[in-house]
């Protein structure tokens, strides 16, 4: 069996859950500080940041405007807009890190693993052949080599193009 053993995330999603009874979800873009919270686009039903707490490069977050906790509390329009979202990150990742895979998830309670199940996102996570290794595992690290901000400031005028009316 095949255990998905992610200890660095362990800060993030006790913070989220401890500290206040405020989601960071809704807090997020209500800051209106895009750049410091990641934030690469928003949307009419949704926006979409970096996890700063990646399984790997480019992992990416759609996350609803709305509090919901699952997928079928979305209207139709917004799970169009999802899946249009979905899309195009997955198009622009493609062509600006050149990742040979993504993963797409959405954990739709605790039990699913969902670290902040109050609140649904959809995970996108791009991957490389060859891009897990030893060393979670076995030094409790994961090795990210690319800088967030940088790969922010590239990401940002892509998703700042990005238009979902109509899709």
């Amino acid at each position: 069996m095949d255990i998905l053993y992610a200890p660095w995330r362990a800060p993030y999603t006790k913070s989220t859950l401890n500290n206040s009874d405020q989601c960071v979800f809704c807090t997020q873009p209500k800051d209106n500080n895009d750049d410091q919270s990641l934030l690469l686009s928003r949307h009419k039903y949704h926006y979409i940041i970096m996890n700063k707490y990646p399984y790997n490069a480019g992992h990416l977050l759609i996350v609803p405007f709305e509090h919901v906790d699952a997928l079928n509390a979305l209207s139709q329009e917004a799970c169009h807009e999802l899946i249009a979202l979905t899309q195009s990150s997955i198009t622009i990742l493609n062509k600006i890190l050149k990742n040979q895979g993504t993963n797409v998830g959405i954990n739709l309670g605790k039990a699913s693993g969902a670290g902040i199940p109050d609140h649904m996102h959809t995970h996108i996570v791009p991957r490389w052949t060859g891009d897990t290794n030893f060393m979670p595992i076995i030094a409790d690290t994961k090795q990210i080599s690319v800088d967030m901000v940088n790969m922010f400031t590239e990401l940002k005028p892509y998703f700042a193009e990005l238009k979902t009316e109509g899709f």
